[in-house]
């Protein structure tokens, strides 16, 4: 019996670290369309697996003195996705922001930091938040998308983000 169980929690474990394995195929939507053509771009991409990685964030940020909202947004999220993109292109980037818009993505904001753009979009049901996606791209070329999907409210992100300016 307690080979039996062993054996179960190595094969359990294993399948939650397997999400963690750094892929060369894109893992968001649109990156996933074999038809359209990236010409020469390279990918890496990380499913973070939550039940691992929430206790982790969260014991990191405390240890780094963030705030308990950063913390709360941190409880809500329910699956990141990570997808770094080397060789990248304006018109790929373009892309990417049709195909947003038409899938009701809401861009929330768009800032220009350091030589980087970073765009923030979201998708709705009703107040509630379901997925943010933020977009950092570089004068090099290289990109990197971050997929949070979640339940948040538009007030959750607004108090996090008060709170990490107000230091």
């Amino acid at each position: 019996m307690k080979t039996l169980k062993s054996i179960f929690l190595a094969i359990l474990t294993v399948a939650m670290l397997q999400s963690c394995i750094v892929s060369e195929k894109p893992n968001i939507d649109f990156f996933q369309n074999s038809k359209y053509d990236f010409k020469g771009a390279q990918f890496a991409s990380i499913n973070v697996p939550m039940v691992l990685a929430k206790s982790y964030i969260k014991k990191a940020l405390r240890e780094e003195g963030e705030s308990e909202e950063t913390i709360d947004l941190v409880k809500k999220a329910s699956k990141i996705k990570v997808l770094t993109v080397t060789n990248g292109n304006e018109e790929m980037l373009n892309d990417y922001a049709q195909f947003l818009n038409h899938n009701h993505y809401e861009e929330w904001a768009s800032i220009k930091h350091d030589g980087d753009d970073i765009n923030i979009r979201v998708k709705q049901d009703g107040e509630t938040i379901k997925n943010l996606l933020i977009t950092v791209g570089s004068k090099k070329n290289d990109i990197v998308f971050v997929d949070v999907k979640g339940n948040f409210t538009a007030s959750d992100i607004s108090k996090m983000i008060n709170s990490v300016s107000d230091k």
